[in-house]
């Protein structure tokens, strides 16, 4: 088996840039996973993996070829490359190299009554990784990124999703092809947005559905606004108008859900 002792090798900060740029990222088509947890759902999410990087006083090779099932190449290392590589203190000494998605719009696989989470140039990946676990939580459909603002396989996202960048379908696009996907589709577009809205949960969620949120700060652009079957206010009843994006997704979400029966 290769072992790898020190943090200069080459191959070693070929990994690190895959940590650190989204271009190194999109460049190779690949990018890191941490975590026991999170390379379990990249499996069950038929990400594919290339290699397992681990520390032997943390894991054994046992363990691995048990939680991926099938041979891959497997790389021993050393405390001092492992916390070069590691994105944070704790992820039970092994990584993964694995193999990015198509994100295209055309690849989704929709059910006849489609439940859709749109997502518009979320740039927080602290957010965007929260939304992603909600979606998972709700099993909605898909999720699609519109004009998306920061790489998807960010380990920030990674992180913050707790392994959920792996079990939703994901698809990006503008905000332009998005819309017109939709009503290919003959899927109702609900924007959270304050201008000419009603109140969200007197909608009818239980046809094809895709809620659409928008960043706190500028909210849904005016392409949405004009093109929504009905835009939807969640009610504020204290000082401030707007909430936390991740949270106003959720509140909408599972009502949307409610309304199907869960």
């Amino acid at each position: 088996m290769k072992q790898i002792t020190s943090i200069q090798n080459s191959f070693i900060k070929s990994l690190v840039q895959l940590q650190e740029k989204a271009k190194a990222r999109k460049q190779s088509g690949t990018f890191l996973i941490e975590g026991k947890r999170e390379i379990e759902l990249a499996i069950k999410g038929k990400y594919e993996l290339e290699t397992i990087l681990f520390l032997p006083e943390l894991i054994s090779e046992s363990e691995i070829n048990k939680l991926t099932k099938k041979q891959i190449e497997l790389i021993e290392i050393n405390k001092e490359v492992y916390q070069k590589l590691a994105y944070r203190d704790t992820t039970e000494g092994i990584l993964a190299i694995a193999k990015t998605k198509s994100l295209a719009l055309s690849d989704l696989n929709l059910p006849n009554n489609p439940l859709i989470l749109v997502m518009e140039s979320i740039e927080k990946p602290g957010n965007l990784g929260a939304m992603l676990r909600t979606c998972d939580a709700a099993n909605v459909d898909a999720v699609i990124i519109a004009n998306p603002k920061t790489d998807l396989y960010n380990p920030n996202i990674v992180r913050s999703s707790v392994g959920c960048l792996f079990t939703n379908q994901i698809a990006t696009g503008s905000t332009e092809d998005v819309i017109k996907f939709l009503k290919d589709k003959n899927i109702a577009i609900f924007g959270a947005t304050l201008q000419n809205s009603n109140f969200y949960h007197i909608q009818d969620y239980t046809i094809p559905t895709a809620l659409i949120v928008g960043t706190e700060a500028t909210g849904l652009t005016q392409a949405w606004r004009d093109n929504a079957t009905q835009n939807v206010i969640i009610p504020m009843q204290g000082e401030i108008d707007s909430m936390n994006v991740s949270v106003a997704s959720a509140i909408l979400l599972f009502e949307a859900k409610r309304q199907r029966g869960f």
